[in-house]
């Protein structure tokens, strides 16, 4: 078995036309990537587009580089389907999109420091607001620079993580109200179990959210944007679409969890891919890796791929599959930091440089991020965010490759 997995890799080193020459071009600088498919990503934005009511708006959530995607890449796509706010974590990631050239609104979440209030100010960020201290620190900046800023005010409806208790709510909103250099443009929640079977606190925080509305609509003030849903109250609360929705990890083609309905034509964007390094015959006794994790029985062929923990890959032991030529590669011993052992024995074409997919589609078999997040004992948004900057991110237009700079730069072509 060896030797003819042997001769099929001499021949196919042996060709200048090789299917491998052919793709040197494209190779990244590591024997690791993330291809993110901008055609995919259009693709979902619009199914989404469909799926929801013409009426509600769509916020698109870019937190932590667009969830591993690219943020820049990722809002020029959700600024092309009709998104009207971009909504991010933090004050660098912002000003990170301003730099790119990015004017549209963009909406901050998350609790600002009084030290970030003048650059937020200044770059014409919209502030969430939790409480009467903040807004007031924020409208005496915008009063010094001679600037209005927008806010939205975020309601605690029972995550008890931001936001004002919603039975508190009205009176902030009545002294915001009264700070002459804010303009209070938006009210929202966040649900903690959207895209659980079992609805019933989803349903509850929705009634709190819907009591400020009714308390602030009898005292004559009404807010032009309110918003509650996230990628699972889209999906299965329609109830709670409001004016808006905020949208992260749905357009990028994952579902929050496997109980929330479907849209059909969904894809992920996402695939990550290596090549193997090095191929290994193992001899009955023998041991892979730190701990000696595995020990083989019979003889056996083990690929070394050059991606490990330190790439994002979950630090796992003789737990999940890539794919190979179509095949499913059981992985051995343990994840290092920069290579991981998978068992080809019973791939008999596999060859050193052939290309390995770690997540994503090939042939009629598929590694999902979910599959990832089970044997890493976490979630898809774990998963996702993980992935390292040292992975290079290639991304896919019009079936051509782009590199990473071309791509930010417009991804013209």
């Amino acid at each position: 078995m060896a030797k003819n997995a042997s001769a099929v890799c001499d021949r196919h080193f042996g060709q200048p036309e090789s299917n491998l020459d052919s793709v040197k071009p494209t190779v990244p600088s590591h024997p690791a990537w993330a291809e993110i498919d901008l055609n995919r990503l259009r693709s979902n934005f619009q199914l989404i587009n469909r799926f929801k009511p013409p009426a509600v708006g769509l916020i698109s959530v870019l937190k932590d580089d667009a969830y591993g995607h690219g943020a820049i890449a990722v809002a020029s796509e959700a600024l092309a389907a009709g998104a009207s706010l971009l909504a991010l974590a933090t004050v660098g990631e912002a000003t990170a999109l301003r730099h790119a050239g990015i004017s549209a609104p963009i909406l901050l979440l998350g609790q600002r420091h009084s030290q970030e209030l003048e650059i937020c100010v200044r770059e014409s960020l919209t502030c969430c607001v939790n409480d009467l201290e903040t807004a007031c620190q924020l409208n005496k900046v915008a009063v010094d620079l001679g600037e209005i800023c927008d806010i939205h005010i975020k309601i605690d409806t029972g995550m008890s993580r931001y936001g004002v208790r919603w039975n508190e709510t009205p009176e902030l909103v009545r002294e915001v109200s009264n700070l002459p250099n804010l303009r209070l443009r938006g009210l929202m929640t966040h649900l903690a179990m959207s895209d659980e079977k079992d609805k019933t606190f989803a349903n509850l925080q929705t009634s709190r959210f819907r009591s400020v509305l009714q308390e602030l609509d009898v005292a004559g003030i009404r807010i032009p944007l309110r918003h509650v849903c996230n990628s699972g109250g889209l999906l299965d609360l329609p109830e709670a679409h409001f004016d808006m929705v905020r949208l992260g990890l749905l357009p990028l083609g994952v579902y929050p969890s496997q109980a929330c309905r479907r849209i059909e034509g969904l894809m992920p964007v996402m695939a990550i891919k290596t090549r193997i390094a090095q191929i290994r015959t193992l001899q009955p006794g023998d041991t892979v890796g730190y701990g000696m994790r595995y020990t083989a029985t019979q003889p056996r062929r083990i690929a070394v791929l050059p991606i490990g923990y330190g790439d994002g890959f979950p630090r796992v032991r003789n737990q999940g599959f890539v794919l190979i030529h179509g095949r499913r590669a059981p992985l051995v011993g343990g994840v290092a930091m920069d290579a991981l052992t998978v068992d080809v024995t019973e791939i008999h074409e596999t060859c050193p440089w052939d290309e390995v997919t770690v997540m994503g589609e090939a042939d009629n078999d598929e590694i999902s991020v979910h599959d990832l997040a089970r044997i890493k004992g976490s979630v898809s948004y774990d998963v996702l965010t993980s992935w390292r900057e040292r992975l290079p991110r290639i991304y896919l237009k019009s079936s051509r490759r782009l590199n990473h700079e071309t791509s930010l730069l417009g991804s013209q072509g």
